[in-house]
């Protein structure tokens, strides 16, 4: 939904061409919607594309995306809690919903009422949905080599006995079964994944020896739909790519020249105030920046609450009418020091933290890097109050 000039926000400050706000997120539509191409023409037409939005979406907002990509034309939608799943029904979205994460106890019973389907990968798990007169419906997690969530391939027999069990109401309940790669980010080491996918085939084996029939399968998220088709199979869980990242810098150089991927998040905020100092001065906390010549510098009023990582204190780059500005001494939790030496601009200005502006480009890839973390983590931190506009 696009925002009405001079609407308030909880980021208000001076006008721009969104409103009142003093820094937002635009998300492209044109971007999703081409996005949502590369990976529809990448999987056979009976596979579902599911969208992966938990964590606001990584960081790109949960309703604003989930609506827009709903819109375009996704089958379905992947987050971590139950709650989000119930955000998405409370919005509007219609579409199948598979909780990734584990789901509590006490909150089951609205999994089976707004027919979100749960993630089930322990035994407590299993003996917890046993328990209810309904069960909502879920899918199995097979642990095949990631050691975080799911069943190891030794308690597929319990299972199956548990299920089978008639004391208990979950054998029509079961719908999937999945697994997750831990490494499927590198066309040239496949053998990891091949050694996951291979145990991941053999629990579906027997699980339709056993008489499920009709489980929906699925292994794959980004990397595994990119590496090969083998991977698809019913439906396959998209998330960094439909955002235009790589879910790897290796998977890019191997394959960007044939998957050209459009970054649908740009991060703008604008320029407050313009000073000049001269030569010798300090910037910011703890003295740790000094300019060494008479300095234009500007302030943004934007810093580490925002999403705006610390540890690009001194090193990191903000674009300003085209031209790469510095950040001078510490990022601070609302405002940020950047030097615009040579730089014509002036208050009001835009500045973009993620995005492009004529030939410069920060990318989210970049300010991992800087951060010393990735980039799934810089974009997921960006603060949800900040407002998530779309543009065409």
């Amino acid at each position: 939904m696009l925002v009405k000039k001079k609407s308030a926000s909880t980021t208000s400050g001076a006008f721009n061409s969104f409103g009142a706000f003093r820094t937002w997120i635009e998300i492209s539509r044109s971007a999703a919607e081409h996005n949502y191409r590369i990976f529809r023409a990448l999987i056979n037409p009976e596979t579902k594309l599911w969208a992966v939005v938990k964590s606001n979406a990584y960081g790109h907002g949960l309703l604003v995306f989930s609506k827009l990509i709903d819109k375009i034309g996704i089958d379905g939608f992947c987050v971590d809690s139950l709650l989000e799943g119930l955000k998405l029904r409370k919005e509007g979205i219609k579409k199948s919903i598979l909780v990734l994460g584990p789901t509590l106890q006490n909150i089951s019973d609205l999994a089976k009422k707004e027919n979100i389907t749960i993630t089930v990968s322990s035994f407590d798990a299993l003996r917890a949905i046993g328990q209810m007169k309904s069960p909502p419906n879920f899918h199995l997690k097979i642990d095949t080599g990631m050691h975080r969530q799911g069943f190891f391939m030794k308690d597929i027999p319990r299972i199956i006995r548990f299920l089978n069990d008639k004391r208990f109401a979950l054998h029509d309940s079961l719908n999937g079964i999945y697994t997750h790669f831990a490494s499927a980010k590198d066309t040239n080491y496949p053998t990891y994944t091949d050694l996951q996918f291979n145990q991941f085939s053999k629990a579906v084996k027997i699980f339709e020896t056993a008489g499920f029939k009709n489980l929906i399968k699925h292994v794959s998220a980004t990397g595994g739909v990119m590496i090969d088709p083998k991977y698809h199979l019913n439906a396959v869980r998209v998330g960094i790519g439909l955002y235009g990242l790589w879910p790897a810098k290796e998977l890019e150089i191997q394959l960007g020249s044939q998957i050209n991927l459009e970054p649908i998040l740009n991060w703008k905020t604008i320029i407050s105030e313009i000073k000049n100092i001269s030569s010798g001065q300090f910037v910011g906390y703890d003295l740790v920046e000094r300019v060494l010549r008479p300095s234009k510098i500007a302030v943004l009023p934007i810093g580490y609450w925002h999403g705006l990582s610390r540890a690009l204190s001194g090193v990191g780059e903000i674009l300003i009418n085209g031209r790469r500005a510095k950040i001078l001494g510490r990022v601070s939790m609302d405002l940020v020091v950047v030097d615009v030496t040579g730089i014509k601009c002036g208050v009001g200005d835009s500045a973009i933290l993620i995005g492009k502006d004529r030939n410069q480009k920060i990318t989210a890839f970049e300010l991992g890097q800087k951060s010393n973390t990735s980039h799934y983590e810089f974009v997921t931190r960006l603060n949800p109050l900040m407002e998530r506009i779309i543009i065409s």
